[in-house]
């Protein structure tokens, strides 16, 4: 996963039900910027990655085999 912009900070908060103006949206951007770009080597090889709802399905696929 890549480092969101401010554009889709501000749509997965409107998704949520906590709508933000755009100055707010980049810096939310800017902050957790630096979490992504920090697990950008080892993405895509965690268990769980960088979202952690598909963790759940992951985890209950594997229980169910």
């Amino acid at each position: 996963m890549t480092r969101p912009d401010p554009k889709q900070v501000k749509a997965m908060t409107e998704i949520a039900g906590v709508p933000q103006d755009a100055e707010v949206s980049a810096r939310i951007a800017n902050s957790i910027g630096l979490a992504f770009d920090g697990f950008a080597p080892i993405a895509g090889t965690l268990p769980m990655d960088l979202e952690p709802a598909s963790f759940l399905l992951v985890q209950n696929a594997k229980v169910a085999k």
